[in-house]
Order: C-alpha cells, then structure tokens, then sequence
C-alpha cells in the first residue's frame, strides 16, 4: 500500500499538469514574444519583384493560447502580403499556439518601381491580438528607385548627380573639410528624422530649367504639403562658402539654420535664385551669421526671416511674403532683425551690418501690423540695418533703420493669393507699384525666373522682373 500511494500522486500529478498545458490561458496577463517588432526591407527594386522575410510569435506561456487574431493593417490593397501557418492571407483568427511553443509568419513586399506616385518609404503594419491585448510589427519597405542613404556622414568630395532621387533617412552629415556637390536638378527627399547637417561646404548648382529640390519623402496626399514634415538644412559654425543656386527648399520645419560662423570674414551662405516655402518654424533663421541672398523668395513660413544676434546681411531683390492658411498661422513678422541674444536678464551684443536693396516685405490674413521688426541694443560697432528701393507693410516704421525710396503699406498686387486652396503666385501684376519703381543697381542681370532685369534703369521690387 505504501508503494501503491507515491505512484498514484505521481500519475496525479502528471495528468493534472498534462491538463493543465493542453488548456488555455485567457489572462490578460499571458504573455507573447515577437522575434522583431520592426521588418524593414531594403532591397532597391530596380524592377518588379518581391523580397520575403519572416517573424515568429513564440507563446511565452506554460498554457496554450489562442492568438484572436492576426490582422494586416493595410488588408488586401497593401503592397505587404503575410502568410500565416501556410495559408497567404491578410486575416486570420483563432491560432492556436501550443505552450511554450511557436508559429512563423512570413511577410513578402510586392514593390513595382515604375508605378507612378509611389511613395520612397511604404509602411503597413501588423496587429496581433490575444487575451484583449494588441501587440504590432511594423513594416517598412523602399519604394522607388533611388539612392537610399541611412545616417549617414559624407567625407572627402561628394557629387549628387540628377540620375535618380536621393531619399535620406537618419541624417546626413557633411563633414568638417568635406565639400558636397549637387548638380542640377537633382531631388532630395528627406525623412523626418533627416536633417541636413553641413559642418563641411555644401554647394548646390541648379539652374533655372532644373531646380534643386529639397522636400520631405512623402509624396502621397495630403503629406505633401505639410510644413515641418522635416527638419530642415543646418549650416554649423565651420562650414563655410557654401552656395545655393536655384534651389527650392520647402515643407521644412527650419528650412535653413545658420549658427554662429567661425569664418566672421566670409560668407557663411550665399542664396542665389532660391526659393523657402511653407516652413513650420521659419524660413531662414541666422543667428550671429553671414548670409548674402539675391532674387530669392521667402514664403509662407512661420517666421520667414530672423536674423538674430548681429551678423552681416545682404538680401537684394528679395521677396518676404506671407499669408495665413489652414497649415500655418501668420502671426509673426516677415522680417525680423535684432543685434542682440538675451542672456538671463542681459544681452549679449554683437556687430550687425545688414542691407536691403529692393526687396518686398509683404503679409496678410494675420495678426501682424508690422512686418519689418529691428531691435537694436546699444554697443560696439554701431549697428547698421539699410532699406533702400524696397516695399513693406509697417504700421510703426523700423527705430534705428535707414532708409531710401521706399514705398510703404502699398499693395505689391502679387499675381495670385488663394489661401483657402494655398495656391500663391508672387509674381507681379502689371498694375503693380513695384513694376520700375526700384532703385538702380548693377551686376543682376536676371531674376529669380533666370529672365532678364532692366539694365541701366530703375527694375522692379522683388524677385520678379515683370516682362510685358
């Protein structure tokens, strides 16, 4: 009897534990683990094709469980397809995994480069339900042929050719002593986690039939138009003699960022032909910098212009413009120029030449009276902030500027302004003041169109030469 009793606990126990492993656990509690949360296929498609990679679900229990659903995201229409326990499919329900045991998922990406509109990046994801629980693995694929470049840091020369796109996600750095070259037409699109750090030079060379372009990757709607959907160009204190010639930089948070410069006697950033739109922050946000810009347009920014902090400043045949819309409130002035940063409660003062030669400074639809600030403290040079030939919109004229052959709170009459549709055209029209009513100048000999300017007689306002 003695012997009988251990070896019927024994089977006692072995059947309950048995029991208790081919039941299922339905506590909120029960546990699963992903073998990654994250699928991220990076093969280029040079042409139609596919690329599969797998997942396991591994039941962490010492119970069955019953996996309510697997579900992909983005259904039938997705580009990802999954395969669950053999069958290829975009839903399954009540899968059994045993305790302690596991299940494959195989995920494929069916990705034709050629289709158009395609997005750089595709994205879906995949939901696994258990026990009232969601868990997800995300899935991430290139879409167009590109040049993919990931955190980048460019060293040496470095040459962007107009072959296909550049799409960076990550970062890209250019390197102190590195110098990258973009050529004409190229198109860069980058991520929201991408700025463009410049500690090196960046010279970029468009011209007027092929632009450079500067925009965030999404290209779907209505993705495409928001502003800060990147972070934008940050020139940092030992880049120097960097050049932008014909680019369009837009959809940025800070479109362009200049830091105090190492090299006070040269210029930091020179703007040629460029145009900054629909930025979240601000267009052009300098800080104790050097920056020449000629027959540029700022538009549509949050702030489009702050030079803070001193600097040397030349803007000539410029046009600063912004109006309210669904995506950016104008409630800051277009320009705003100060020689000074507040410390605690003092001011850090530095030299400030700035000069403004037949530019528009112009806004509407906002909150602002005067969209031409200068704030001046006193110090050591003298600040010197010049207007000359240009229009603005001032309520309260600017204390400590000079100015010359200005014309004030005149409607510029721009081309169009639609700002329920954001539709805006800043040409002029021909009943525009600006037409002939600036000042003389010499070595311009185009506009930000790459058309002709009046020589040797008073042009227009602006970055537009208007041509009858």
């Amino acid at each position: 009897m003695n012997k009988v009793f251990p070896l019927i606990f024994f089977l006692l126990v072995m059947l309950v534990g048995g029991c208790k492993k081919d039941s299922f656990i339905t506590s909120p509690d029960a546990l699963i683990g992903l073998s990654s949360d994250t699928l991220f296929f990076d093969t280029v498609f040079v042409t139609t094709g596919s690329v599969t990679q797998q997942v396991k679900i591994i039941n962490q229990n010492a119970q069955k469980i019953k996996i309510s659903a697997i579900r992909l995201m983005g259904g039938a229409s997705s580009v990802f397809k999954i395969n669950i326990d053999g069958s290829a499919v975009s839903e399954t329900d009540n899968l059994e995994i045993g305790a302690n045991d596991s299940v494959y998922l195989f995920v494929s990406v069916f990705i034709n480069p050629a289709a158009p509109n395609l997005p750089f990046i595709l994205r879906d994801s995949i939901e696994v339900s258990f026990n009232g629980n969601h868990q997800y693995i995300q899935l991430q694929a290139w879409g167009q042929n590109a040049h993919f470049l990931k955190n980048r840091t460019l060293t040496g020369q470095v040459t962007f050719t107009n072959d296909l796109p550049y799409v960076i996600t990550g970062g890209l750095q250019v390197a102190p002593g590195a110098t990258l070259t973009i050529n004409s037409g190229c198109r860069i699109y980058l991520h929201a986690d991408a700025p463009l750090l410049v500690d090196g030079s960046l010279q970029a060379q468009g011209d007027s039939n092929a632009r450079i372009l500067f925009t965030g990757d999404r290209l779907d709607m209505p993705y495409n138009s928001y502003p800060g959907s990147w972070p934008g160009i940050v020139f940092r204190g030992s880049s120097t003699g960097n050049q932008l010639t014909y680019c369009v930089i837009k959809n940025a948070y800070q479109a362009i960022v200049t830091p105090p410069s190492m090299q006070p006697g040269d210029w930091q950033l020179a703007l040629n032909q460029c145009i900054v739109d629909n930025s979240y922050d601000a267009g052009i946000y300098a800080v104790q910098s050097n920056i020449s810009a000629t027959n540029c347009l700022l538009s549509n920014c949050g702030k489009n212009l702050a030079l803070t902090g001193g600097g040397h400043y030349q803007f000539t045949y410029c046009t600063v413009a912004s109006y309210s819309n669904d995506y950016i409130s104008h409630n800051a002035p277009v320009l705003q120029v100060s020689n000074y940063l507040q410390q605690g409660a003092g001011y850090l003062v530095s030299g400030l030449n700035a000069s403004f030669l037949n530019c528009i400074f112009w806004g509407g639809n906002g909150l602002v009276d005067d969209e031409v600030t200068v704030s001046l403290q006193p110090g050591l040079p003298a600040p010197s902030v010049q207007f000359s030939g240009c229009l603005w919109k001032v309520k309260n004229s600017p204390q400590g500027a000079d100015t010359s052959g200005m014309l004030v709170n005149t409607d510029p009459m721009f081309d169009s302004v639609n700002n329920l549709r954001r539709y805006y055209d800043f040409h002029l029209r021909s009943q525009s003041p600006a037409i002939g009513s600036g000042m003389v100048t010499a070595g311009i000999a185009t506009d930000l169109d790459g058309l002709p300017r009046v020589t040797g007689g008073r042009t227009d306002r602006g970055c537009y030469e208007n041509i009858p």
